[in-house]
């Protein structure tokens, strides 16, 4: 059986993909000044171990400081702390069950829009409206704006081709990294925080705005910042799931078979499908002081990039690490982190992966990729996802 990405042919930069094993578990790209790290073991070490590996990469590359602060993907120790333990108060793991019923209402109403069809893309259909609209439901924001977050994601990830954004120079000659379509998400979230202060209404922004630990309140700069990342990361991730997800089913029609005669497999097939094509292949991370990883000494303020795609292939964890295998067990896949910053949004990318795809087995069981019309996968290489995915659903 051939692997998912030589079949579809993904971006040659993805070189796990097309079964291609990096020499080295940890290996220093001079042309970059980056070390990046591929082996199973050593991502573990590395998410494990934020004293020595620090996700505060904007000492190294200076980032636009309006999106640092509240971002847990890029803080440390006791804030980071404090900070992820205001907003799992309120980001709770009821919360996200109570969205169960909401997510199958509107999976069921995307797809009543193509009842009738010989076919649609999945990805402009379901797997890109339905999670904007429920993370725009759970933050208090219209949904109706989603064609806006469309249109600042597309700003933001698509044409690159590069690891990292592009640095712009500003008057005092430093450089600082920009990411277009950054400032209008800021600007956008920032108003609706403002209306909560004034005026708290029942949703997620207003529950941020008035949650306290210890006498202590989040900043409005905080709330905004995790409102950018939940918003964006969490619609993106759950987006590229799903049609990963959908992709291997069709790869692999075994498995679909089976899925739809035991819906008791689908969250194995979710899980496989992130292990197999994880939505972020890459986590960037920072050295605080000198450390031997790999066999290679990491002199400390050097910076990392941390290849989970490839980790999620390393045959010393995973054996026949290029095959789709849902029943695999354990499967020990790092696509969500480890330790202190695993995704907090997991469970809910989780739900909407599992309901979604339930619901498309139970109302499309003939779902297939169209034999004409490849999918289109996206360019960024921190990326693993498909931008269009055409799909037929009468019988073959």
């Amino acid at each position: 059986m051939v692997a998912v990405a030589d079949t579809w042919g993904a971006p040659q930069s993805l070189f796990w993909l097309r079964g291609e094993r990096p020499a080295e578990p940890v290996a220093f790209d001079p042309a970059t000044k980056v070390w990046n790290v591929y082996g199973h073991a050593e991502t573990l070490r590395i998410l494990n171990d934020p004293a020595t590996f620090s996700s505060a990469v904007q000492r190294k590359i200076p980032i636009d400081g309006r999106l640092n602060e509240g971002n847990l993907l890029r803080m440390d120790g006791v804030p980071h702390a404090k900070l992820r333990k205001i907003v799992s108060r309120v980001f709770t793991p009821k919360v996200v069950a109570g969205l169960e019923p909401r997510i199958a209402a509107v999976t069921n109403e995307l797809l009543d829009e193509v009842a009738g069809r010989d076919g649609f893309d999945l990805i402009d259909q379901l797997a890109y409206p339905l999670p904007v609209i429920v993370i725009a439901e759970l933050l208090g924001v219209p949904a109706e704006d989603r064609p806006l977050f469309k249109q600042w994601v597309d700003m933001m990830f698509h044409g690159r081709d590069e690891i990292f954004v592009e640095a712009d120079e500003t008057e005092g000659g430093e450089k600082k990294v920009v990411m277009d379509g950054a400032e209008e998400v800021l600007r956008y979230i920032a108003e609706h925080v403002a209306k909560r202060r004034a005026d708290p209404q029942d949703d997620l922004l207003s529950q941020l705005v008035e949650a306290e630990v210890d006498g202590e309140r989040l900043t409005d700069a905080e709330v905004v910042n995790f409102g950018f990342v939940l918003l964006l990361t969490g619609h993106i991730t759950t987006t590229m799931l799903l049609g990963n997800a959908v992709l291997c089913l069709d790869t692999y029609p075994q498995w679909r078979d089976r899925a739809l005669a035991d819906r008791t497999i689908v969250p194995d097939v979710i899980e496989e499908s992130l292990r197999l094509l994880p939505p972020f292949a890459a986590v960037s991370r920072l050295t605080n002081s000198d450390v031997e990883l790999g066999g290679q000494h990491i002199p400390a303020n050097e910076l990392l990039m941390v290849w989970i795609a490839a980790a999620n292939r390393d045959e010393d964890a995973f054996p026949g690490p290029d095959t789709f295998d849902p029943a695999r067990d354990p499967n020990n896949h790092l696509s969500f982190g480890r330790g202190v910053h695993f995704c907090m949004g997991a469970p809910l990318a989780r739900l909407e992966g599992r309901i979604a795809l339930d619901i498309l087995l139970d109302r499309f069981p003939h779902l297939r990729t169209d034999p004409e019309h490849g999918p289109e996968f996206k360019t960024i290489p921190i990326m693993t996802g498909i931008d269009k995915l055409p799909l037929l659903v009468g019988p073959a």
